[in-house]
């Protein structure tokens, strides 16, 4: 009697940690799952925060490969990929350098991330640091164009004590003598006499200003899209970051960027046509 009890309490037991194994993996799996989910609708996000929505189809393909993927980097081994070219950065030197083995086949002085926090906005705060780690040239761009994300305008009202207002497409904003408005694609004033004048694209530092407020442009707008900051070429590495060209080459060999690798326009012009895409980069 003894005895079959203690097997009945012993069965119940294994059961119970079978069931408790097997309700832990389907949790496990569903958190994996939505995790995959959370990741595609941010870079969805990031995609359309960037106006690089051509990247989607990649993201989509890679979307629950993660373990694959995982087990891939960690299978390579140094000698495998010993004759692959690849690009390191250090941010200490703020130097880069194109290699292949031992060889280096091109360098060049960068600039990085300045480590500096943004205070504002409706994201909250942001840290520009250029990312560490083993990247990967996702794509090339040749004359990039900058979509500017929320901290740009959060960032320029901070220097100028100028509030934000944020600019619906089809919204009218009061000028007084008119109004601050969209039409086919272009952020437009239409004046009270009927005549309307596009205010053309992004310049920075040159931002719509009204009552006293920055105004950020809607996404697809040609206000939105600020040609010459990233230079002539963009070599991308996911996420919203890249080596690029710059339109302020006195920044070179400093940590002032949101982030991002930049070189001067005629570095990246040597180095944009000698990296294919898929070239891992080390930075450190």
């Amino acid at each position: 009697m003894g005895v079959s009890k203690v097997f009945s309490y012993g069965g119940k037991t294994v059961w119970m940690l079978i069931l408790g194994f097997v309700g832990a993996a389907i949790v496990s799996v569903m958190l994996l799952t939505r995790t995959a989910e959370l990741r595609y609708q941010r870079d969805v996000s990031r995609m359309v925060y960037n106006d690089n929505l051509g990247v989607l189809n990649e993201i989509k393909s890679k979307l629950g490969m993660t373990g694959d993927s995982l087990k891939a980097l960690l299978s390579e081994s140094p000698a495998a990929a010993a004759n692959q070219p690849y690009i390191v950065v250090s941010m200490a030197d703020h130097h880069l350098w194109y290699k292949q083995g031992k060889e280096v086949l091109y360098e060049a002085p960068v600039a990085t991330g300045s480590g500096k926090e943004l205070v504002g906005g409706s994201s909250g705060q942001w840290r520009f640091e250029t990312p560490r780690g083993r990247l990967t040239v996702k794509a090339k761009d040749e004359n990039p164009a900058w979509v500017p994300p929320e901290w740009h305008y959060v960032e320029q009202a901070h220097k100028k004590g100028l509030g934000i207002v944020h600019l619906s497409p089809g919204q009218a904003l009061s000028t007084g003598d008119g109004v601050i408005t969209t039409q086919n694609g272009e952020v437009v004033k239409r004046y009270n006499n009927g005549s309307t004048v596009s205010l053309g694209g992004g310049v920075e530092g040159k931002e719509i200003v009204v009552n006293g407020n920055i105004v950020v442009p809607p996404y697809g707008t040609t206000a939105r899209r600020y040609m010459g900051v990233m230079g002539t070429r963009r070599l991308e590495l996911g996420d919203g970051y890249g080596i690029h060209g710059t339109d302020h080459p006195e920044s070179i060999g400093q940590s002032v960027s949101h982030g991002c690798v930049r070189m001067r326009n005629e570095d990246i012009e040597k180095l944009y046509p000698m990296v294919p895409v898929g070239t891992p980069v080390y930075i450190y």
